[in-house]
């Protein structure tokens, strides 16, 4: 985050002369979703596998959705919830059940066999979906430079301050981690997070969750070149059952109409 936050500071320093108040509270808001998100994806990783996470935080998916259904949190641009979006919510959630146990695991005993890992990960999910939704609210009020900054800029902060109640701070410098850092801090950061805020300016939050749904899948494919991971049949079935149930949520016709935002355009 800090690498991700110098390297856009650089490239947008002429916004940042130009920062108002109220730009300050958009991307501490922003910065603190996606620093629990963030947060709570990397302390889950290290309990559980790269396959299971991604199709646990593809939830974002049907979890944006589902939070419209309070009035403060949704946007303009947004629908309230029709009845697909709870009965792909259901599916998702029996997914999550079957993906997240054993295969011997006794059908009475699915819950009490979620390891905490699946849950910090859930926890995730709900962070991505928050930041989703703030972006959708704050990223047609201000400059993308400025958005991109801030928010990067206050996650690092956040992070920082919560970095020892998830473990012993500590750094052990090898070719291997700087390779990592510089990926992750320029590629998968920097970036990643500047198209977004980007798009998102474009897009409904309904639209990018779905994009972002995509990440199961090739988080899937790489675990399974790179490290041989291999799902069993019952976590296969739940997994196939989450990108339904995510499918079932954003595919099938809206019984509403569609917001200005959303609607195509003539």
């Amino acid at each position: 985050m800090v690498i991700a936050t110098v390297v856009l500071a650089v490239i947008y320093q002429r916004e940042l002369r130009r920062l108002k108040r109220n730009y300050l509270a958009g991307g501490a808001l922003v910065g603190l979703c996606l620093a629990a998100g963030y947060s709570f994806q990397t302390a889950g990783l290290a309990r559980t596998t790269p396959a299971k996470s991604a199709f646990i935080t593809g939830l974002i998916v049907v979890l944006v959705p589902m939070l419209c259904a309070f009035p403060a949190l949704r946007p303009s641009s947004m629908r309230a919830p029709s009845p697909a979006v709870f009965a792909g919510a259901a599916m998702a959630f029996a997914g999550i059940l079957l993906l997240t146990t054993p295969s011997n695991t006794p059908w009475g005993t699915l819950f009490a066999s979620i390891n905490t890992g699946d849950l910090l990960t859930l926890l995730c999910a709900l962070g991505f979906a928050l930041h989703v939704l703030s972006l959708a609210h704050i990223s047609p009020r201000m400059p993308l430079g400025a958005l991109a900054v801030l928010q990067l800029a206050f996650c690092t902060l956040l992070m920082g301050v919560a970095l020892p109640l998830f473990e012993r701070p500590h750094l052990d410098l090898s070719p291997r981690l700087v390779t990592a850092l510089l990926v992750t801090g320029v590629l998968a950061t920097a970036v990643a997070f500047t198209v977004q805020s980007w798009a998102q300016q474009r897009l409904s939050a309904t639209r990018t969750a779905l994009i972002l749904a995509l990440e199961p899948v090739f988080a899937f494919l790489t675990s399974y070149f790179f490290f041989g991971e291999r799902l069993s049949g019952r976590a296969s079935f739940g997994a196939l059952l989450i990108l339904s149930g995510i499918a079932f949520t954003e595919l099938l016709p809206q019984t509403a109409p569609a917001s200005a935002h959303e609607a195509p355009i003539a």
